[in-house]
C-alpha cells in the first residue's frame, strides 16, 4: 500500500490523511509511524489503538482512542497470519501501521434462484502499537496442598501442559455444583467477573477420554485471550476471585456450561472440565 501519511507525536492519535476515493487492496498494508518504544517480541501481549475510515470519504467510522485500546491480541505465528507476524515483528511499540481490509458477502436475487449479488466493503485500519507486554507461558505461583482427594488428578508436563487422570475423568460423579479449585496460586492481579483474561487452558468432557481434550490453548501453541463476559458462565463465575498466576481446576455443570445445546466434541448436557492457567487480566 502507499498514498497514506501520519502526522502527530508518536504515541498519541495519529491524524491520517489519503485521498479519496481510496482504493483497498485487502490485507495490504503501509508502516506510516516508526515507533521509538522497543522491539516487540514473540509470545507478547499488545495493546493496540484502532482507528477505523471509510476509503470512499476519508471519515473516521470509529476509534478506540477515545475509549481504551484493545489489549486481546498475542504476537504469535499460530494466531496470525504469516505476512502480518512477519510485520509486527519488526515493528516497535509507537508504531501506526495502516491496514487494508475487505470483505464481501452475498446475497440472493430471488428466493428461488442461485444467482446472487456480491456486495464488497472496504475500510482502511490505522493500527497504532500502544504497549506490548510479556507475560509467562504458564501459571507461576504456590502449589496449593491439601486439595479435596475426591477431585480428578492432574499432572503437568515439562511445559506446564496439564494432563488429567483417565480413571478419575470417567468415574467421578459431579454433584452439579460449580468447583473452582485453585491447584497453583499466584501472587498478581485479582480478577473480576468483567476481566479480560490471558490464559493456557485445556478442556475435557466428564466421562469422557482424557486423551482427547475437546479444546486446548497448549496444542495451538499460543495462549487464548477471553472477556469473561463472553464465555460460559462457569468460566466468569469460577475464575473471578482467582489471582493472574494462578492454576485453577474447573468443574461446570450443564447449565454454566452449553446446557442442552451440543458443541463441537461437545455432547449436549455436558460436565465440562477445565485447567486454566492464568497469565494476565486486564
Amino acid at each position: 500500500m502507499t498514498g497514506v501519511t501520519a502526522k502527530g507525536k508518536l504515541g498519541e492519535k495519529p491524524t491520517i490523511s489519503f485521498k479519496t476515493p481510496f482504493e483497498v487492496v485487502n490485507n495490504s498494508y503501509q508502516i506510516v509511524q516508526k515507533g521509538d518504544g522497543a522491539a516487540l517480541k514473540d509470545g507478547q501481549k499488545l495493546c493496540v489503538q484502532q482507528i477505523i475510515f471509510d476509503p470512499k470519504t476519508g471519515k473516521e467510522v470509529q476509534s478506540t482512542w477515545e475509549t481504551g485500546p484493545d489489549c486481546t491480541a498475542t504476537l504469535s505465528s499460530a494466531n496470525m497470519q504469516p505476512n502480518f507476524y512477519k510485520l509486527f515483528k519488526s515493528l516497535k511499540v509507537n508504531s501506526t501501521v495502516v491496514m487494508g481490509i475487505t470483505s464481501q458477502s452475498s446475497s440472493s436475487t430471488t428466493s428461488s434462484s442461485s444467482s446472487s449479488k456480491s456486495k464488497v466493503t472496504a475500510y482502511l485500519m490505522a493500527l497504532t502499537i500502544a504497549s506490548a507486554k510479556t507475560i509467562p507461558s504458564r501459571a507461576e505461583g504456590t502449589k496449593v496442598e491439601n486439595i479435596d482427594p475426591s477431585l480428578p488428578k492432574i499432572t503437568l508436563a515439562k511445559n506446564g501442559a496439564p494432563s488429567i487422570n483417565a480413571s478419575d475423568l470417567k468415574n467421578y460423579k459431579s454433584d452439579g455444583q460449580l468447583k473452582a479449585q485453585t491447584l497453583i496460586e499466584g501472587t498478581g492481579a485479582t480478577v473480576t467477573e468483567k476481566s479480560t483474561v490471558t490464559a493456557q487452558y485445556t478442556g475435557w468432557v466428564l466421562g469422557g477420554d482424557a486423551k482427547k481434550p475437546f479444546d486446548s490453548s497448549w496444542t495451538r501453541g499460543s495462549s487464548a485471550t477471553f472477556n469473561l463476559q463472553q464465555v460460559v458462565k462457569g468460566w466468569t463465575q469460577g475464575l473471578a476471585g482467582q489471582k493472574v498466576g494462578s492454576q485453577v481446576l474447573l468443574i461446570i455443570p450443564p447449565d454454566l456450561g452449553y446446557g442442552s445445546t451440543a458443541q463441537k466434541n461437545i455432547p449436549a448436557n455436558s460436565t465440562l472440565v477445565f485447567v486454566v492457567d492464568i497469565l494476565d487480566a486486564q
